[in-house]
């Protein structure tokens, strides 16, 4: 058993932006979704830590905010934090969709 550093690292990322978002601009919402979906996606790596098969919960977590990140950057254009939330997001998606390619075929 493997401990998935990349997917507990991107899990502190997500929830430590919300929380900066808080102490800069004073927003509430930016706090709730980034402990909420910095939770998910921390309880998503212990899963992944425990059974390497069980990417779920990751994959909905980060396939998400990238989806919701990459529209805000795509109109505000401003790489900070809607970018690098984006982009973070996007690689976590590939590296979960290639431990989903590579995981052996049951027959």
């Amino acid at each position: 058993m493997s401990v998935d550093w990349a997917a507990y690292g991107y899990a502190a990322l997500v929830a430590s932006g919300g929380v900066i978002g808080y102490v800069k601009a004073g927003s509430v919402p930016s706090l709730a979704a980034g402990l909420l979906f910095g939770g998910l996606a921390g309880v998503g790596a212990y899963q992944i830590s425990n059974d390497p098969a069980n990417i779920w919960l990751s994959l909905a977590t980060s396939g998400a905010l990238t989806g919701v990140m990459g529209k805000r950057f795509y109109g505000s254009r401003k790489f900070m934090p809607a970018g690098l939330m984006a982009a973070a997001s996007l690689l976590m998606v590939g590296k979960l969709s290639m431990a989903l390619l590579n995981k052996p075929q049951q027959s």
